[in-house]
């Protein structure tokens, strides 16, 4: 019996040190592919300029970067299947690698498509890494604390998120760039061109540093102990329930959780990369409007640690989300009601109504899917590319109206998110 006792105690062990190595490992995963994402902050105004842009032309930054998630979720189950977790997330960092790899060319010809093509095939891999590691830090671990591990790994992506703009907006030299912004009327053709050549070269370094990293994480993943984990064994205790379940599109809640992701996704991304943007159009110098990105991204990490702290001890993750959608139409509607640096925390508070979204709607979206998860997961990560559309309907508004009172388009998305949270995720059956 004392050795009974013994065993279990030294698996319990065993398992608890080997998800504490997995969650440091896709820990920093979720940091790597942050400060890749939240760079599309800066790159918008930062294009808009060098590649001499229309407002609604330079969120297509956004649009070629997410809109890869719905061309490869379909693909990255597959390749999830073949290779398994660890090695697809390895093939992910190197696809994102080249993807990086072709900013070069494109800032040496100052071709906006080559930027675009850049940041798809970026996209691309991170939607093989969405699909492997979201799923991997919902069932590593005790389902009713798997929002409190994602939000965990929100911190990793938003410390990332906040540091990017920063970082990068150092080598990018700002300064110099709304000096351009100012003078370039009163330039003749070839000092236009030549100022602005100079400007779209000074991507390069940055992103040769992370191609580097790229490379060093997916070696790392490579020859790391990350264990895989069948989803396919997940569904002994839902046998019954899920026996006559033929595909993931039998199950409406997973349907209705792409739905809100893609809104959530859609309201995050606008919040965050449209808000230097905003700044700039309110007569805010990019040296300075850089930092309000930042914020937004302090802001989600403030929501990320009230969730570690909150959930599920105070707060299921349920309420979590109700609360959040609540908070999304007080901070929008506060936003488009004030003016100025107001208007602009009110933007970068929106960064705390975000936070405990994605950690929520993932688990409550994958809830008793059983060996369906892959599938589900792919779906999930389809709805990510409501980064691509939302905003750049976002950008649509914002030049045909005005960059403040697009934010009305905030409103029904956090409505609906709303619905997720209080009915939309215990449907069942069709």
């Amino acid at each position: 019996m004392a050795n009974s006792v013994a065993t279990e105690n030294g698996r319990s062990t065993q398992y608890t040190e080997s998800t504490s190595r997995s969650i440091i490992i896709i820990g920093a995963l979720f940091f790597i592919f942050g400060f890749v994402t939240w760079l599309n902050s800066l790159l918008i105004p930062y294009l808009e300029i060098a590649c001499e842009l229309t407002k609604f032309q330079s969120f297509f930054v956004t649009f070629a970067f997410y809109i890869a998630y719905v061309v490869m979720a379909p693909i990255s189950t597959r390749t999830l299947n073949k290779l398994g977790f660890k090695k697809g997330m390895s093939v992910a960092l190197i696809i994102m690698a080249f993807g990086a790899l072709l900013f070069i060319p494109a800032a040496i010809s100052r071709t906006y498509l080559l930027f675009l093509s850049g940041l798809f095939i970026m996209g691309s891999g991170l939607a093989i890494l969405q699909t492997a590691s979201n799923p991997y830090v919902t069932i590593v671990g005790p389902a009713e604390s798997a929002a409190k591990r994602i939000s965990i790994m929100g911190i990793c992506n938003k410390l990332a998120g906040a540091i990017a703009p920063i970082l990068i907006g150092f080598f990018l030299q700002l300064e110099k760039a709304d000096e351009l912004r100012s003078d370039v009327a009163n330039l003749s053709a070839s000092e236009r061109i030549s100022e602005l050549d100079a400007m779209a070269m000074r991507v390069i370094p940055p992103y040769i540093g992370i191609i580097i990293v790229l490379l060093i994480l997916a070696f790392w993943v490579y020859k790391s102990s990350l264990p895989e984990v069948d989803t396919d064994e997940e569904d002994e205790s839902l046998s019954s329930t899920n026996a006559g379940k033929k595909s993931v599109f039998d199950f409406p809640h997973v349907i209705l959780g792409v739905i809100t992701l893609f809104i959530y996704v859609g309201v995050e991304v606008i919040a965050a990369d449209s808000i230097i943007s905003y700044g700039a159009s309110q007569g805010i110098a990019l040296t300075t409007a850089k930092y309000f990105a930042t914020g937004t991204m302090v802001a989600m990490v403030i929501g990320y640690i009230i969730g570690i702290i909150s959930i599920p001890k105070f707060i299921t993750q349920e309420n979590a989300l109700r609360v959040s959608a609540v908070l999304g139409v007080i901070f929008a509607l506060l936003a488009i009601f004030t003016s100025g640096y107001i208007s602009l925390a009110f933007i970068a508070l929106l960064g705390l109504a975000n936070s405990l979204m994605w950690p929520a709607i993932w688990p409550m979206a994958l809830a008793d899917v059983g060996r369906f998860t892959k599938a589900a997961s792919s779906l999930l990560v389809m709805g990510i590319a409501g980064g691509a559309i939302v905003p750049l309907a976002y950008g649509a508004l914002a030049e045909n109206w005005n960059p403040q009172e697009a934010y009305w388009i905030l409103i029904p998305c956090y409505l609906f998110i709303l619905y997720f949270a209080v009915s939309g995720y215990k449907i069942r059956k069709a």
